[in-house]
């Protein structure tokens, strides 16, 4: 059964850090591209970062780099995204998802039409 743990969300100050968590079982995260997402309250799920399994390139949304650094575990399967500088306008639901399709993330990378397997989500809250 292909399946999709997260972990790791909370609630943080700004300013403070979080690391996400996303374990996959069911399927070998080294064979796809691996996006996170996060969806707001009211608003539309937005990519987030991206990683290739091909090379090991990387991808972010402008309101994240410099601060934020997605990275994976082959031995352990899992995916990580390192928030750090947390502002309250990253607070949001956050998903991993996998591109079946694609080992590298796609021009598209950033859209939630191109993935196909889903985590339950984990609340990320920045608060004061």
């Amino acid at each position: 059964q292909v399946q999709f743990v997260e972990s790791g969300g909370g609630l943080v100050q700004p300013g403070g850090s979080l690391r996400l968590s996303c374990a996959a079982s069911g399927f070998f995260l080294d064979y796809y591209a691996i996006g996170w997402f996060r969806q707001a309250p009211g608003k539309e799920r937005e990519g987030v970062s991206c990683f290739s399994s091909s090379d090991g390139s990387t991808y972010y949304t402008d309101s994240v780099k410099g601060r934020f650094t997605i990275s994976r575990d082959n031995a352990k399967n899992t995916v990580y995204l390192q928030m750090n500088s947390l502002k309250f306008e990253d607070t949001a639901v956050y998903y991993c998802a996998a591109d079946l399709m694609r080992r590298r993330c796609g021009s598209s990378w950033f859209s939630k039409a191109g993935y196909d397997y889903w985590g339950q989500g984990t609340q990320v809250t920045v608060s004061a």
